[in-house]
């Protein structure tokens, strides 16, 4: 089978492996679509703190390849991937605290740019026919999404500065309109903000020197509720978040790591601000399914590029050298 390791920074060989041996309670999966995202960048850069060598890949789609006798995941379902699960107990080991409580696949275990993976069934759950390929690629990022929302407890009728406007603050953006709030989109690049108007996020914001202003014009001079900084919208300054909240609000720093920026928490101590961070989103991607089902999040306004398993190196290679990752559009790898 094919497997693409990543052996050192920016060196990704592909190799013809044996299929791997069964595993017991363990299901046998084809993986199908793998998703390029800012983390496998970080990673494929060698900008991340990386054990040698890994398989990237941190979201994936497949199909369960062989009947196992479990009814839930019969032959041919198909299956979300998890890309994040609990990191292995160490026992009476001494443990490295400064290892995280989750691994992230592709980044502190091996991913899923690979055809074949053994996974039980609590690392994957099966799709319904109403969830496309494309909108399940993008389940981790709606589930990021949901679990921030949840943790901002806006209520019907705040205001809520979102600053990042990527798919990821595209899609709390969404959220936060369903859950009858408003949002405020906030962004250094007015081209983000333009598309974000597409996308159905009816008030923008651009990140000048006029932002406190036009925000406290729209609060009645009270600041947003709450903010939320989204860590992989490059551009945005660390401070907007603390700057665009109310005296006692609340701050979401929100997306998946490795972060390299650097807060000043002084506008947050002034403001007796609670902060809280989200960096996985585990607990959610049942309820992301839901809320595609339910069409409170929508990919209508996204365009896509898939390439074939001969162009994997190519597609990758101009997925890295690009400085900045367009937010209207996402790749993916088709490999079946």
């Amino acid at each position: 089978m094919n497997v693409w390791k990543l052996t050192d920074a920016e060196k990704l060989t592909r190799t013809d492996e044996p299929l791997p041996e069964p595993v017991p309670g363990k299901l046998k999966v084809r993986v199908t679509k793998v998703l390029l995202c800012d983390s496998d960048v970080a990673v494929l850069r060698g900008s991340a703190k990386i054990d040698y060598p890994i398989i990237p890949g941190c979201f994936a789609i497949g199909l369960i390849a062989e009947e196992s006798g479990n009814a839930f995941f019969p032959k041919g379902t198909r299956v979300v991937l998890h890309a994040f699960r609990p990191a292995p107990d160490t026992g009476t080991s001494k443990k490295d605290f400064s290892e995280d409580e989750y691994l992230t696949c592709g980044r502190s275990c091996d991913g899923f740019l690979r055809d074949i993976v053994y996974l039980s069934p609590d690392e994957m759950t099966a799709l319904p026919d109403s969830v496309g390929d494309e909108q399940a690629l993008l389940l981790h990022h709606v589930a990021f999404a949901k679990a921030t929302v949840d943790t901002l407890n806006a209520q019907k009728g705040q205001h809520i500065s979102v600053v990042g406007a990527n798919t990821l603050g595209i899609f709390i953006c969404q959220l936060l309109i369903y859950q009858q709030t408003s949002p405020m989109l906030v962004d250094a690049k007015q081209s983000r903000l333009n598309f974000a108007k597409g996308a159905g996020i009816y008030y923008t914001a651009l990140a000048d020197e006029d932002l406190i202003d036009g925000i406290a014009a729209v609060t009645g001079g009270r600041l947003a509720d709450g903010s939320v900084y989204v860590t992989g919208a490059s551009g945005n300054d660390p401070a907007l978040p603390f700057l665009c909240c109310r005296h006692e609000g609340r701050v979401v720093v929100t997306g998946l790591p490795p972060c390299n920026i650097r807060m000043d928490l002084n506008t947050a101590l002034r403001k007796q601000l609670t902060v809280e961070c989200i960096s996985n989103c585990a607990d959610y991607l049942k309820t992301a399914i839901n809320l595609f089902a339910q069409k409170a999040v929508n990919i209508d306004c996204f365009h896509s590029h898939s390439a074939k398993e001969n162009e994997v190196g190519e597609l990758i290679r101009d997925f890295v050298s690009r400085e900045e990752r367009d937010t209207m559009s996402f790749d993916y790898i088709t490999l079946l």
